[in-house]
């Protein structure tokens, strides 16, 4: 019987993607690229971890300290799962996502504890779980991601538990994979996600196709059309996600979210089918690991644009990324999250398994501080990172972004930056207002057009950025602003963004640069134009610092017993002020120990004027600052 299903579904897999192979030339890490069902296992577990796998890390767990203490976090973990009921299904609002994660979290980390324990509570308290969702009446297809990320954890659970479940039980959870996860999926009605150009389409796929493999044996023809439209899905948003330098378009939050489905998808088909179809050769998806490396300052606080948390944690995906492009030093900030302290905070990820799963492959002790201070990227969230030091806590850090306010998730944020020194943030970025929050109350959030109501959310606008606002509008959101000249010269890391396009309409020119002066401070230098008519030009820098307006030129800030001095230099009349982060609509959510400072100037009609704004310790550093155009 198994050999036919697997001859069968190597027929189908065949037939689907033989065409499209013949026609694409392959990538450097798809010579030949040919469908091997041979290399399938014909038994469980075959997803993520094989019997073998499991051996080997067994080995490996008692190498390190570190994968020690997340083996006991998950172990612990594990214990206070068993003593929860489990999870039921209540929405909050349009949303079971919550309970589908909680799910996976749950399942995952038990189904992780009975492997490498045995110990029998583990694999019942699981299976307990598997059978409370298996009876819901859906798993919420009207938000499919709810979906997916409950067929991810059943099927993780049945593929790895299957020998100590009886047959009743997999039954009735081989079902509902099927019923309420795979079939919905054919339905056009929810299967929006084929085709999205964003997270969704990473995320449905992995979790549909992790279902399909997981009872293959069962549904051989399903499981064949699961995984061709899924790698077809995935080639396709992942030339949009990663190209040109690895820039994941949606900001940190959803490249954890997206690309950690996205490596799950390629570990399953090359451990089940023996082969990645070419995906790993799409074009800045192996660069994409130095990117979120690079987005992170000495602070522990990510460059969070968009619709992003600030601070940074475990990322499974980048031991998948270290291992396989050998470069151990893409997890060096993560080996941060491994210290004894701060891995029992850890326990809330719902992938958390496979960090050892993937991290296992590595060999820390060859994990170094990474060389490069100065990283950037295009695609359509544009970036440029620099920092003084990966080792020095007290270092000065840059993010810097550029980009469009239509890109999925994203805010009228373009020219913003972030700013770390002496180990505080301070320039800072709100991130994102919870979705339910805002939908409770009526909002639509998720509108691109220059006149949605995704703009009246206080959090999202040009207003609360660190950037630029003209005559009090909002950015154009159909302009795109490039990453220009970069440069990583260690006495003046720099650099530079033409904003113009965001201010169609506002300004003739509009065009910011930062830099890194001799590791000692750094200065943000805005070129400006005016159009046909005067503009009121207003500066502002979001900070949790306390505020203390010195002088016509000088603001001092400061926080938790550090001081900088932000001192503006400008060609043209500048005033001084500060702003109310208070919430302005019923619908915003609070913004306590925050505040905007900045100035407003009159820009004159067809003017051109420069300002400096430097960040120092005293005001004796400033120093003159040549025309951008001069920058290297």
């Amino acid at each position: 019987m198994k050999k036919r299903f697997f001859s069968y579904l190597y027929l189908i897999l065949l037939a689907g993607f033989m065409p499209a192979l013949a026609q694409k030339k392959p990538g450097p890490k798809s010579n030949n690229p040919q469908i091997t069902l041979d290399r399938m296992p014909q038994s469980h577990p075959r997803l993520l971890m094989s019997a073998s796998d499991e051996q080997r890390i067994r080995s490996e767990l008692s190498k390190h300290d570190e994968w020690q203490g997340l083996h006991r976090v998950i172990i612990a973990e594990s214990e206070k799962i068993i003593l929860l009921p489990p999870v039921a299904r209540e929405k909050i609002g349009r949303r079971l996502l919550d309970k589908s994660r909680e799910c996976l979290r749950r399942v995952f980390q038990l189904a992780y504890a009975y492997r490498f324990t045995r110990d029998e509570r583990f694999l019942r308290r699981a299976e307990q779980e598997m059978l409370a969702v298996s009876q819901f009446e859906d798993w919420n297809p009207t938000h499919f991601l709810d979906v997916a990320e409950m067929t991810l954890g059943l099927a993780i659970g049945y593929d790895w538990l299957y020998d100590g479940l009886p047959e009743s039980s997999r039954q009735l959870i081989r079902a509902a994979i099927l019923e309420k996860g795979i079939r919905p999926s054919f339905d056009k009605q929810y299967n929006g996600f084929v085709t999205a150009k964003n997270n969704w389409n990473q995320v449905c796929n992995t979790g549909i196709t992790f279902g399909a493999l997981a009872i293959a044996e069962d549904e051989p023809e399903l499981a064949g059309k699961v995984v061709q439209r899924a790698v077809s899905g995935l080639s396709k948003i992942m030339a949009i996600s990663y190209s040109p330098d690895g820039v994941y378009p949606e900001g940190y939050s959803y490249w954890d979210y997206g690309t950690s489905f996205n490596a799950l998808f390629i570990d399953a088909i090359e451990k089940a089918l023996g082969t990645d179809y070419g995906l790993c050769a799409t074009p800045g998806f192996l660069k994409t690991a130095g990117f979120v490396e690079h987005i992170a300052g000495p602070t522990g606080l990510v460059h969070n644009w968009g619709d992003s948390g600030n601070r940074d944690h475990i990322n499974p995906a980048t031991f998948w990324f270290a291992y396989r492009e050998k470069d151990p030093t893409l997890v060096y900030n993560q080996l941060k999250f491994l210290e004894r302290d701060k891995v029992k905070t850890a326990g809330g990820n719902r992938l958390l398994p496979l960090a050892i799963i993937w991290g296992a492959q590595l060999d820390l002790d060859r994990v170094t501080p990474p060389k490069q201070l100065v990283w950037t990227g295009q695609g359509d969230s544009p970036v440029a990172y620099m920092r003084t030091s990966w080792t020095d806590p007290n270092a000065i850090f840059v993010g810097f972004k550029a980009g469009s306010p239509a890109t999925s998730h994203g805010h009228m944020d373009i020219g913003s930056f972030v700013l770390d020194q002496d180990g505080e943030r301070w320039a800072m970025d709100f991130g994102m207002q919870d979705y339910n929050s805002l939908e409770s109350k009526g909002v639509s959030v998720f509108g691109k057009g220059q006149t949605a109501q995704r703009w009246s959310i206080f959090r999202y606008t040009n207003m609360v950025h660190n950037t630029l606002t003209v005559n009090g509008q909002l950015q154009q959101v159909d302009g795109s602003a490039r990453m220009g000249r970069v440069s990583d010269d260690p006495d003046f890391m720099s650099a530079i963004a033409d904003i113009t396009p965001v201010y169609a309409g506002q300004l003739a020119k509009a065009e910011r640069g930062i830099a890194i002066v001799n590791g000692r401070y750094t200065v943000v230098r805005d070129e400006l134009e005016g159009s046909g008519q005067a503009a009121t030009i207003r500066w502002t820098l979001l900070t949790k610092a306390r505020v203390n307006i010195v002088d016509a030129t000088t603001v001092e800030l400061s926080q938790d017993g550090k001081r900088m001095q932000l001192v503006f230099d400008s060609s043209i009349p500048i005033q001084i002020r500060t702003w109310s982060t208070a919430p302005p609509s019923h619908y915003d959510a609070p913004n306590p120990g925050t505040t905007l400072v900045g100035f407003e100037a009159e820009l004159p009609a067809g003017s051109k004027a420069s300002v400096n704004a430097f960040f120092v310790k005293a005001k004796n550093e400033v120093g003159k600052v040549a025309p951008l155009d001069t920058w290297k």
